[in-house]
């Protein structure tokens, strides 16, 4: 049991992207005296990040958070694109069930981190924008605040949610520096379409909307794979490449990213848009690689993207509902820690209890193999290709006698250069990962 000691707050979250408000917003929603810091002028300003939301678990928060949060688009059309240099091969799923309830939206973050932290000020939180902390204070062990400038904020508990390169995790030893195969660099357009024109070309109405999972020339092979969604009026698409990759391949992120909007078979659906937004962030490549049991210290948790949370299995990219379960989890630990007064290490170690029994911990784990899946080369040139010439020769009729698909197949594959223990092996990893 700690000594009473007088603080500045009951609690300091650095980060006021949605893992940082969620938990800030949950705590002072249970009474607790919170500060929210953010380093950027207005919260999301500095968040280039914007996609799609999975939020059901924002419900548990922000009861009618679909109609109440500024969202883009309900998403019910899920595309897998296979992209080659002059050809694509789609898998294209529409499902009217994924609307209502709502399960997953599009976001702009810089919308929707604001009034994440408006909810935060509503709800009692001090939100402290335009701040950088420096460090953490730590006496006896323990973290008891944190260090902006020349100022000192005490607190029993800090929150840290300060994204992929969380100097805090690091200045507490729980991380070191991430190699590059675990970082990815994305680059990122937000273009402007007249909504009726976005959605007689997306196939969409009534405001929902589509997603596109590329892998294959939308990155020049480079590993990673690139995105595109609907917004009401706007759509956001880019590239996301691993690090280590992209400076093997001596390509750059941008230039890849301008190949993605030049392709054939998008190029069409941006045609006569207007750039609104373009920019470059460095963001979690292997996120169940980074995640470990030790994300805690005493009088502090680990959140967020600072902890790695983030999937990518191929069919779908999740960090935001990681990040909100995460803060949840989080919430949780903190409310017994301050209601009971103890700030030790066992009491934060709730935090991962806690974090193992939800559905962040347990996705985490089924999908522990999916980001070594994705690093078979053969994903993104050979595969694409094979999937191009088989369908050629089903819908190319040049007169001459149709040939059964089974054998157009075959044929295919051999002239691939591809192995049939390849095409196993990645068939069997493929399923274990997802």
């Amino acid at each position: 049991m700690s000594e009473e000691v007088e603080v500045d707050f009951e609690v300091i979250v650095i980060g006021g992207g949605v893992a940082g408000c969620v938990a800030a917003y949950t705590l002072a929603g249970q009474g607790h005296e919170v500060l929210l810091i953010e380093r950027a002028m207005e919260p999301g300003s500095k968040n280039l990040s914007g996609g799609v939301f999975y939020c059901r678990v924002m419900e548990q928060v922000f009861p009618d958070f679909v109609n109440e949060a500024p969202v883009e688009r309900r998403i019910t059309r899920n595309i897998v694109s296979l992209l080659n240099e002059k050809s694509a091969v789609n898998i294209d799923y529409w499902d009217q069930r994924l609307a209502e309830p709502a399960n997953a939206v599009t976001v702009l973050r810089a919308k929707l981190d604001l009034w994440l932290s408006e909810k935060c000020e509503e709800a009692g939180v001090t939100v402290m924008p335009g701040v950088k902390v420096d460090s953490l204070i730590i006496e006896n062990g323990q973290v008891v605040g944190v260090r902006a400038g020349e100022d000192e904020l005490r607190s029993h508990v800090v929150v840290a949610a300060d994204g992929v390169n969380s100097f805090i995790a690091q200045q507490a030893g729980i991380r070191a520096k991430e190699p590059k195969k675990h970082l990815a660099v994305g680059v990122k357009s937000v273009i402007a379409l007249p909504e009726k024109v976005l959605e007689d070309r997306f196939n969409v109405r009534d405001n929902c909307g589509a997603a596109y999972a590329m892998v294959g020339d939308a990155t020049q092979g480079v590993a990673g794979g690139a995105f595109m969604y609907t917004n009401k009026d706007s759509v956001s698409i880019g590239v996301v490449m691993r690090l280590d990759d992209l400076e093997a391949s001596g390509l750059s992120s941008s230039d890849v990213h301008d190949h993605l909007l030049t392709h054939p078979a998008i190029a069409p659906l941006l045609e006569d848009g207007e750039l609104l937004e373009y920019g470059c962030h460095l963001t979690i490549e292997d996120g169940p690689q980074m995640v470990t049991h030790d994300l805690t210290r005493p009088g502090l948790v680990i959140i967020g993207d600072a902890a790695g949370f983030t999937l990518n299995t191929g069919l779908t990219i999740r960090g935001m509902d990681l990040a909100a379960g995460s803060a949840l989890a989080a919430s949780t630990a903190v409310h017994a820690a301050l209601e009971s007064g103890d700030f030790s290490q066992s009491a934060m170690d709730r935090y991962l209890s806690e974090l193992k029994s939800s559905f962040v911990g347990q996705d985490m784990q089924t999908y522990a193999k999916a980001p070594a899946f994705l690093e078979r080369p053969r994903m993104y040139k050979d595969y694409g290709r094979l999937a191009a010439e088989v369908f050629y020769g089903v819908f190319n009729h040049d007169l001459r006698p149709r040939r059964h698909i089974m054998k157009v197949a075959m044929d295919a594959f051999k002239a691939s250069g591809l192995r049939l223990r390849d095409l196993i092996s990645d068939g069997l990893a493929g399923i274990k990962a997802l």
